[in-house]
């Protein structure tokens, strides 16, 4: 004799069925936000910022201020704003920032879907990994030195105050500040790809929640006023 199923085990299974397919729409719709997101600045290439223009400031700031290396931090600051002044906003405050190991804080200038500048550094020396991305990423050094090699090297790259280091898209390496050590830093391209690499030492090592509260509301800040300029 053939088994009915009672009416309550049926109604169960249905909305079991439609609590499974919300689900799976919901995280459908996560991974596609996610995906625009890492492909928008991807498909709109267009920049603001020249590495060869923000090197030249630097090396001016670095003229101006001397041995005195807040003035020189401060200096190119300044000629940052003075240069784009409706792309360089100061953020509220310094944090930290824990990343490939390493450890420093920095000053974000400014924060956009495609482009990022910061000032980076650390008033005791670091070192950690540099990252992976689907970005350029060029460093300023404005004081001190950093040192960095890549997978073979038997001697170290080294990075004087006034000097560029460019690490190119895709590629990686151990980097060191010594000493005391800053930096004008400037990320083109994906730049959203990059954000889990600052994020998860947070949730890993330092359990440290204000500074990733303080970063990210910062960045998404800054995100959010040049996307309603226009500026992806």
């Amino acid at each position: 004799r053939p088994v009915i199923p009672h009416p309550l085990v049926s109604s169960g299974r249905r909305a079991g069925t439609r609590a499974g397919m919300a689900k799976t729409i919901f995280w459908s719709v996560v991974v596609a936000i996610i995906a625009a997101l890492i492909a928008v600045p991807l498909s709109f290439p267009k920049t603001v910022f020249d590495p060869k223009v923000l090197h030249q400031i630097a090396k001016d700031a670095i003229d101006q201020g001397g041995l005195n290396h807040t003035a020189v931090v401060y200096k190119t600051i300044a000629g940052m704003k003075a240069k784009y002044p409706d792309h360089i906003k100061e953020a509220p405050k310094w944090v930290f920032n824990n990343a490939g190991g390493a450890m420093g804080s920095m000053l974000i200038l400014h924060a956009s879907f495609s482009e990022y500048i910061i000032i980076f550094g650390s008033a005791i020396g670091t070192e950690g990994h540099t990252g992976r991305f689907l970005a350029d990423d060029w460093f300023h050094i404005l004081t001190g030195e950093q040192w960095a090699f890549e997978p073979g090297a038997i001697h170290k790259e080294v990075y004087k105050a006034g000097s560029q280091h460019h690490l190119k898209w895709g590629v990686a390496k151990g980097y060191r500040f010594p000493d005391e050590c800053w930096a004008l830093e400037y990320a083109r391209g994906n730049i959203v790809a990059m954000l889990p690499f600052g994020y998860f030492d947070t949730f890993f090592s330092t359990i440290d929640f204000v500074t990733l509260w303080d970063t990210t509301w910062i960045s998404a800040l800054f995100m959010v006023e040049n996307l309603l300029k226009g500026k992806i």
